[in-house]
């Protein structure tokens, strides 16, 4: 498929404090193209160049391009305007590569997160539609990424949001399940929406002690939550098949969050799991045809 990007984060490369060990860009940037990939997200701040041109050129000789970038931002404080930080984070992404829009809650990680009051709500919404627009009015998509432990993470959130703004979503298929959503019914309803996707399978046990809140997000992750595309309970060629024929045309962004504690041995480790993925995304577009 020639719309199917990696995820520094599938390699371990994450931008929570001590997440776990960071793979060298080289070796992940040489395993995507070795793999075929054609794109990769930006990955956090100090994997990749800041500079737009000088990124590009990187990416250029590995045969891949720029997906989006993952920006989370504290955005349901009345007391913080966002906007300069998302400015600064538009710039440095260069030339119409989508925004995927965290709803920060402005502490570290994702294990903990505060319960919004009206003001907050309010606040969210309004500056997800100033996002939006401000993203737009310089040739970008500003996509909203539902997200655990972030403000936006349930049902009924994301829900609200879709009501209360006109932002598009990243359709994270890891995180909306384990938010709860029912994934291809949203498809279904509001295609329009639906700007930016993040394919993830899950281990359906611990997706449901995440969910509860019997098991840490993070330690969900290290405890392999989530899984190969097609090794875990979501319906990932289902879920391909209903956004092709909604007519979505972005990225799909092979993106299953690992942590790993030391640098495996060459062709082991992270790539044999997008390996994998990249295998069912194959024959999903084999059968189609």
């Amino acid at each position: 498929m020639e719309r199917v990007s990696g995820a520094p984060i599938s390699w371990g490369v994450c931008e929570v404090p001590g997440w776990g060990h960071w793979m060298s860009m080289t070796r992940v940037l040489g395993e995507m193209r070795d793999l075929g990939l054609h794109a990769t997200e930006l990955g956090p701040e100090g994997f990749l160049p800041v500079d737009p041109r000088r990124r590009a050129r990187l990416l250029g000789e590995y045969g891949l391009v720029l997906a989006g970038g993952f920006v989370p931002v504290v955005l349901h404080d009345p007391d913080r305007d966002p906007l300069p930080e998302v400015a600064a984070a538009l710039d440095a992404l260069g030339e119409g590569t989508p925004l995927v829009l965290a709803a920060a809650t402005g502490l570290d990680g994702y294990d903990e997160r505060p319960d919004l009051e009206t003001k907050h709500w309010v606040t969210l919404l309004a500056n997800l539609d100033a996002v939006a627009g401000l993203a737009a009015s310089r040739g970008h998509v500003a996509a909203l990424h539902p997200h655990v432990g972030t403000v936006v993470q349930t049902r009924i959130e994301v829900e609200r949001v879709l009501d209360g703004s006109d932002v598009p979503l990243c359709l994270d298929t890891g995180h909306m399940y384990i938010g709860g959503v029912d994934l291809q019914s949203l498809v279904r309803t509001v295609p329009d929406r639906v700007a930016h996707v993040h394919l993830k399978d899950v281990d359906s046990v611990l997706a449901h002690q995440v969910r509860e809140g019997s098991l840490a997000y993070t330690e969900g992750v290290r405890q392999g939550m989530y899984r190969p595309l097609g090794e875990g309970h979501i319906d990932i060629a289902g879920m391909v098949a209903v956004l092709e024929e909604s007519g979505y045309e972005g990225w799909y962004v092979m993106e299953q969050d690992t942590i790993i504690d030391a640098e495996p041995p060459a062709g082991t480790g992270p790539v044999e799991d997008v390996r994998t993925g990249l295998r069912l995304l194959r024959e999903v577009a084999d059968g189609a045809r």
